[in-house]
């Protein structure tokens, strides 16, 4: 792999980049090794050369948002991990739509729509990843998602180009999207959202604010929750009903505060919550023959 000419190609055009960076550091969950390279993009134009970039010399590429529905082997990343930095972007207005930056983190954007009286975001706020990452997976929760107020999505596809998304191209369905197939990178979303008192807005913000705190092991490393909601059924309360609250490998827990979710309880491996995982789906399974399947994206080797 020609890692040092990708790095200085990523350089030149204003990237930021960073050797054996620790992705411990950049996931919610507090686990993995070290990335080869990490490159931080300001823009869509970054995303696309660098892409590019590592086509041409054959580095593996791996794009990540706020790290919040990670989970990163103990081995690391070799290749790259490229970041899209919307830290100095800001939502805007135009045509009727709320048009974002994919590197915004997904509760500023919530923020601006209060601010602005606009309604319909309500159910992201607390969601802690990027906007780029909740068109991704169709992020969801409190009977909204993302489909629900999306019009289109800029995209950085394998053949080089940037392509713009409708919703119905999106293909939309519970935490997938058609981005996952074709491994494009969304850079920017626009949606359409509906007016209304500010205050109002507000405070269902609060209230579902309120709830995750009063549900969620929030005071925990962690990757949100782990398994997809089988149909018909809760994955929280199949595990609950398994007697499985509180269990644990290593330094990866089943969470006694909600049995969704699996916390790093302290210094928790990747192997560990793997395990963990494994042997969750499987009891589960056993009894109410129903299959968990995870909702967090693994990315290394096991």
């Amino acid at each position: 792999m020609s890692l040092e000419r990708l790095a200085n190609l990523s350089r030149s055009i204003g990237c930021d980049v960073k050797e054996y960076a620790n992705m411990s550091e950049l996931t919610s969950f507090r686990i993995g090794g070290p990335a080869d390279l990490l490159i931080t993009a300001d823009n869509p134009e970054q995303v696309l050369q660098v892409r590019r970039f590592c086509a041409e010399l054959g580095v593996p590429l791996l794009f990540i948002g706020n790290g919040t529905n990670l989970l990163v082997s103990d081995k690391g990343i070799r290749g790259a991990v490229l970041r899209l930095d919307g830290k100095n972007a800001k939502p805007e207005i135009r045509d009727g739509l709320v048009l974002c930056h994919a590197g915004v983190p997904l509760k500023t954007l919530c923020r601006f729509a209060r601010d602005n009286g606009l309604s319909g975001l309500e159910f992201g706020y607390g969601i802690p990843g990027t906007v780029g990452g909740a068109v991704y997976m169709n992020a969801g929760a409190y009977g909204g998602q993302v489909s629900d107020v999306i019009v289109w999505a800029d995209a950085v596809f394998p053949d080089g180009e940037i392509k713009r998304l409708s919703r119905d191209e999106m293909q939309l369905g519970y935490r997938k999207s058609a981005f996952m197939e074709s491994k494009a990178i969304v850079v920017a979303a626009a949606f359409k959202l509906n007016p209304d008192d500010p205050k109002a807005i507000g405070g269902r913000m609060e209230e579902f604010m309120r709830l995750r705190r009063e549900k969620q092991p929030l005071e925990y490393p962690s990757a949100g929750s782990f398994f997809k909601r089988p149909e018909g059924h809760f994955a929280g309360a199949l595990i609950d009903n398994c007697g499985l609250r509180g269990f644990s490998v290593g330094g990866a827990q089943v969470s006694s505060k909600h049995c969704g979710f699996i916390i790093n309880a302290g210094n928790a491996t990747c192997s560990d919550v793997l395990s963990l995982a494994e042997k969750v789906a499987d009891i589960v399974y056993s009894k109410f023959g129903v299959k968990l399947e995870r909702e967090v994206c693994f990315v290394g080797e096991e």
